[in-house]
């Protein structure tokens, strides 16, 4: 049986896009799936890493792990500043979640760049590793293909718990 989180509204893990997760990201206690035509980046940092895939349009998929455990609330809130400082515009609806079975804090947004509307989603939850934060965004020409695979990397999504 396959764990679908609550914020894959509508989302079924039946569908097509689970056939295009071919390529699967399994390093220091995180795995994810992702498809085989996106490219993976992922840098070390001073107290974690990121990990980031980038969509051959706009879409992207970004991981971090901050070793040094900050809390949950600011993770999501120096996030979203970082946002607001480059995004004026920028729109924010709270959530909570439950993103590889952990409880997760977060943000739904709206924006415009380059006279596009953009659509994303950041959620930040307790790992083994750190605090993790998650973070998707797709301008919404690239919406209607790129949210389901967004989705479908996120429900992928597994952590070591210990």
């Amino acid at each position: 049986m396959v764990f679908v989180p609550e914020f894959v509204r509508g989302f079924r893990p039946t569908s097509f896009h689970w056939w295009l997760m071919a390529v699967r990201f399994n390093e220091n206690g995180v795995r994810f799936l992702y498809p085989e035509t996106w490219t993976l980046e992922k840098q070390e940092g001073d107290t974690g890493w990121m990990v980031s895939v980038q969509s051959p349009d706009t879409a992207f998929f970004l991981l971090t792990v901050d070793g040094s455990l900050p809390t949950l609330e600011s993770v999501v809130e120096t996030a979203l500043e970082a946002l607001r400082e480059d995004y004026h515009d920028l729109e924010a609806d709270e959530r909570v979640d439950t993103i590889a079975g952990q409880p997760a804090l977060g943000h739904d947004v709206r924006f415009t760049s380059l006279d596009l509307t953009n659509t994303g989603w950041l959620r930040s939850f307790y790992s083994a590793e750190g605090t993790v934060l998650v973070l998707w965004q797709v301008n919404d020409l690239d919406l209607d293909q790129a949210e389901p695979v967004l989705k479908a990397i996120c429900a992928s999504l597994r952590v070591d718990e210990e």
